[in-house]
């Protein structure tokens, strides 16, 4: 790890200027940080070492003071302080141990810039830390720590973990040690191969004794497993995978069509929701395309299909359809819902997942999207909606099933009248 996170290319540059590593906990992440510290001191580099507790900088100070004492260095100036601490040694060499804050750094310059516990690095702090490296005629930053749990309050690393993984970061560096899928905590072939340190500092013992029933926990912070939806999100994996449709849905009276543009005026997506002979309302995606690519396929499937009525939510294109699908003469009623409906529409879709009163068949595209979202606030009574927790998701797919599970569930059937003598 440390020639990898040292390289030079035929510049005299380093190859990575950002560089991040996730490694299960007890696996001593922090001996190649003290390394790369007594490095940059020998080299008369400057270093701010930054952590998420104010604990876990002074125990970084404590390790690397001692060590260079160990070997004979000679420390021109050292101070212990609590959040304060720094280290300089004979030369220009200088570290500075902070605890992040959305303002920590702001105005001083360094040589590395090193991220601890990167698993609750916030995107305010990294706005306020990035550009401390900048004026350094050879910049490094370096991010460690494990895959974040449910309690941690980070989305750098992540962010950088999946966009280095893309090939997004043309200077960008990453290793792990992990599992690709979750695993069962009792195989012990696991423990192994994400724990380069067990047989040393860890033993077999001591993992067996993590192992309490939380099989979601121990992946994460012993197998070093990085989930595939967030665990922040508003509706979680667990709740929505219940939602699974049990059986083949069997549709009863017509399709509700639900249509949304989204807020970039990028993509537009159509989706519909139908009820059944028995059990709960079943919904569906059946696409998101770009706005560019015009409104035919809408039209053509308005046309086509045994609607009850259609939804459409955007500022984006909703009159415009609407106009569209009024000169096509398709028979369908067309509803533009205010920001009291919308918000009536997203409270309705949540109770409903929260209630059970919602079935899907598993489509990926649409689980990515309805497992990593947040509320926003819309209006100002209190009202919310949804947005995507990655940037690469649009939330609009969602947005239109919810739109079309809110007319399909308000929808009440005209009894016919009969008359007797």
């Amino acid at each position: 790890m440390v020639n990898t996170i040292l390289a030079y290319n035929k510049d005299n540059l380093f190859v990575h200027t950002k560089v991040g590593y996730s490694v299960p906990r007890r696996n001593g992440k922090n001996e190649i940080l003290t390394i790369i510290e007594m490095w940059g001191l020998d080299n008369g580099l400057r270093i701010l070492h930054t952590a998420h507790r104010t604990t876990t900088t002074h125990v970084a100070w404590e390790r690397l003071y001692d060590l260079l004492q160990k070997a004979g260095k000679e420390i021109t100036s050292s101070y212990r302080a609590f959040g304060k601490e720094h280290i300089s040694i004979t030369g220009d060499g200088n570290i500075e141990f902070r605890t992040r804050t959305s303002k920590g750094g702001l105005g001083e310059g360094y040589d590395i810039l090193i991220i601890d516990e990167a698993q609750e690095y916030q995107d305010d702090q990294q706005s306020a830390l990035k550009y401390v490296v900048s004026d350094a005629q050879n910049p490094l930053t370096i991010m460690c720590g494990t895959p974040p749990t449910p309690i941690s309050s980070g989305t750098v690393f992540t962010k950088f973990r999946e966009d280095t993984l893309r090939g997004k970061g043309v200077n960008n560096g990453w290793a792990e040690w992990s599992v690709e899928e979750q695993q069962d905590p009792n195989d012990r072939k696991y423990w192994y191969q994400a724990n380069p340190s067990l047989g040393s500092i860890l033993t077999e013992r001591k993992i067996q004794d993590e192992i309490s029933g939380d099989d979601l926990d121990f992946n994460i912070q012993r197998l070093g497993y990085w989930t595939k939806y967030s665990l922040k999100s508003e509706i979680s994996k667990v709740v929505w995978d219940g939602l699974l449709a049990k059986k083949k849905p069997k549709p009863k009276g017509k399709l509700f069509v639900g249509i949304k543009y989204g807020q970039d005026g990028t993509n537009v997506a159509m989706s519909i929701a139908v009820k059944q002979e028995t059990g709960p309302i079943f919904v569906e995606t059946l696409d998101c395309r770009s706005i560019r690519n015009g409104n035919g396929w809408i039209l053509d499937f308005l046309e086509k299909a045994d609607i009850q009525n259609v939804t459409i939510d955007g500022a984006a294109g909703q009159n415009h359809l609407a106009e569209e699908i009024k000169s096509r003469k398709i028979k369908v009623k067309t509803i533009l819902p205010t920001v009291k409906e919308v918000i009536i529409a997203n409270s309705t879709f949540e109770q409903a997942v929260y209630g059970g009163n919602i079935c899907h068949n598993g489509q990926p595209s649409l689980t990515a999207i309805v497992t990593n979202c947040e509320k926003r606030a819309i209006g100002s009574s209190g009202g919310f909606g949804y947005k995507s927790l990655k940037p690469e998701n649009d939330i609009a797919l969602m947005d239109s099933v919810l739109l079309a599970y809110w007319q399909c569930s308000i929808f009440k059937e005209r009894r016919k009248q009969k008359i007797s003598y």
